[in-house]
């Protein structure tokens, strides 16, 4: 098709604003899946995502529209996920799109992640169309949400399409707005071939299957192609697009979005972001999207030691599919051979761990998360450390820094008390406040980034009745007085329980994992100590209670010596068996203790 007639759009919207309903519209408006196929959540294609309601991967999907005047258009369109761990999913699916379009939930207005998003976009030049969904609703309040789009997004409130994607109102509408808002994709004038890489996922049969925009020439089976950033030739064996399932097509010209195999069998040799060229006449980079690197990490190790490679080939699979997610190989003590692997957020390490064990039935166990710690030896060196476990003597270290966060929470005016004594709570500084509308104020705050690991986001929910929401970005290392908690079973450091905490919050965790521990380890013939410590300094401490055999019970009456004789018997019976005996931590007690 002639690249006047086509049109490369992607929803973007914060989370759970309708997204995926109003492509499912699209869809079937479209006559692209008919009445029959029809389903809720269509592009959502993985059982979490049905599950949780959320979408967690890009989705492509081609659509022929049939505009009022007359001629047919290809609307290639790509659904985007909200949540802020996969803005890197977002910003992905926009590089290959000439405009977006911007959903917001008239019930609820703009929230953080609409900010974040339409920041987003509007930094790779996209054309914004606004869509003001769930009008429907009885405590929908458009008027108030035409004048936040004004306000916070500087967006003019009357381009808004008003729209109930579950009613299918403003459909057509707001199929007309794509053809007539939405530039055409123009030629890069490179001289020859020119195209994206936004994604790629493994199939058992094909290999590696590569999403690709093209943005100069064409793409067709039987071509010589080179892969720039790794600098592999591969022919092209099939192109195709989809709709949603992929089907095959003769090629893909300027300005169309689709998929690619070849001969690449290994995962690694596609990289996100990778422009693919002519083997012969080779063309420029494009500007594809920035490297991301993950913020939080955790161990990842096989329940059962003998799937270690079985693990190793399955993460390299889910890699292809998640270019965020980064692993290297590694030993603990307790656990064994595992890997460590960096995430972006917590819900992604959640999705990553869930999709491990279902996509690919592993029984795993993951570390308690951490992040990555700058430590300035005295000799003047800078040392990265992600593992409690390599983090070096106190006596070598100057100083410790650690990752900060700038995070910007929207929440009503009447919780702003109960915001600002959380952020504090999590050694976070208000830095200011602003108004957005009469009912809602955002505050833009600095925290460490390991404070908002566990269940920041939940508490902003839970305080705010669900009505809060944030965003947050990197904002750089401060110094700050980190120790290293080690925590003793018997004496003796049990390297998988280890973490690096601010050293006013270590006694706090220390005591809370003791008492853990406590319920967890099973009861030996001698009494075990569990000890939380900084250094040689023992800051909590639990017993668990001996297994003990009545050995008086033989005697009754008589004098209360021959009992004392016994007990002391006993006493270095169990002294003996305790210099000897090493307790045997079973699996369930790390899983239960990391839950925690």
């Amino acid at each position: 098709m002639d690249a006047a007639h086509i049109r490369n759009f992607s929803i973007i919207a914060h989370i759970d604003h309708g997204k995926t309903t109003l492509s499912d519209r699209l869809l079937h408006r479209t006559g692209t899946i008919t009445t029959r196929e029809m389903e809720d959540q269509l592009l959502d294609s993985m059982d979490l995502e049905k599950e949780r309601g959320i979408t967690i991967k890009a989705h492509p999907v081609t659509m022929h529209y049939k505009a009022v005047k007359g001629d047919t258009y290809e609307l290639n369109l790509i659904d985007t996920p909200g949540h802020v761990d996969f803005s890197y999913e977002v910003s992905r699916s926009l590089s290959a799109c000439e405009g977006a379009l911007l959903i917001i939930d008239a019930a609820q207005g703009v929230e953080a992640q609409t900010v974040a998003n339409v920041h987003l976009a509007m930094r790779q030049n996209l054309t914004i169309v606004p869509v003001i969904n769930k009008i429907d609703l009885p405590h929908a309040n458009v008027a108030q949400t035409k004048q936040q789009l004004e306000d916070i997004l500087a967006i003019p409130g009357e381009s808004a399409i008003m729209a109930s994607a579950k009613e299918g109102i403003g459909i057509d509408e707001i199929l007309e707005a794509i053809v007539e808002r939405i530039p055409p994709p123009k030629p890069t004038g490179a001289p020859s071939l020119q195209a994206l890489v936004f994604d790629s996922y493994f199939d058992t049969y094909k290999g590696v299957v590569t999403h690709v925009r093209v943005f100069n020439g064409e793409l067709k089976p039987g071509m010589h192609v080179k892969l720039l950033h790794s600098g592999k030739s591969v022919e092209v064996k099939e192109v195709g697009s989809f709709n949603p399932k992929p089907y095959t097509r003769e090629k893909l010209e300027l300005g169309e979005t689709g998929y690619i195999t070849a001969n690449i069998k290994s995962p690694q040799e596609v990289q996100m972001g990778d422009t693919i060229t002519d083997a012969r006449h080779s063309s420029p980079v494009l500007p594809g999207f920035k490297e991301i690197h993950p913020m939080v990490f955790s161990g990842i190790y096989p329940i059962n030691t003998a799937d270690y490679e079985h693990l190793k080939a399955n993460l390299a699979k889910l890699q292809l599919n998640d270019s965020a997610f980064v692993y290297q190989a590694e030993s603990s003590v307790a656990l064994g051979f595992g890997f460590r692997c960096g995430f972006l957020g917590l819900l992604h390490l959640e999705i990553v761990q869930e999709r491990l064990r279902r996509e690919y039935s592993m029984d795993i166990i993951a570390t308690y998360p951490s992040v990555i710690y700058r430590v300035m030896m005295t000799d003047r060196t800078i040392k990265e450390v992600d593992n409690p476990a390599f983090l070096p003597e106190p006596n070598y270290i100057e100083i410790i820094e650690e990752p900060m966060v700038k995070a910007f929470v929207i929440c009503p005016n009447e919780y702003i008390g109960d915001m600002i004594a959380l952020i504090s709570e999590k050694r976070g500084t208000v830095d200011h406040t602003e108004t957005l509308d009469s009912r809602r104020v955002m505050l833009t705050s600095l925290l460490p980034l390991n404070e908002i690991l566990i269940d920041f986001h939940d508490r902003i929910k839970s305080l705010t009745r669900g009505y809060g929401s944030m965003d947050y970005e990197h904002a750089g290392y401060q110094a700050s007085d980190m120790v290293k908690l080690d925590m003793l079973v018997n004496g003796e450091a049990v390297d998988a329980f280890s973490c690096i905490v601010h050293r006013d919050k270590a006694e706090g965790r220390g005591r809370a994992l003791a008492a853990k521990l406590k319920e967890v380890i099973p009861r030996q013939q001698y009494a075990v100590a569990i000890q939380a410590a900084i250094g040689g300094k023992i800051i909590a401490r639990e017993t668990v209670g001996a297994l003990r055999k009545d050995v008086t019970a033989k005697c009754y009456g008589g004098d209360i010596t021959r009992k004392r004789k016994l007990l002391e018997k006993q006493k270095e019976g169990k002294k003996r068996m305790k210099s000897f005996g090493s307790v045997n931590i079973p699996q369930e007690a790390f899983i239960e203790v990391l839950k925690a």
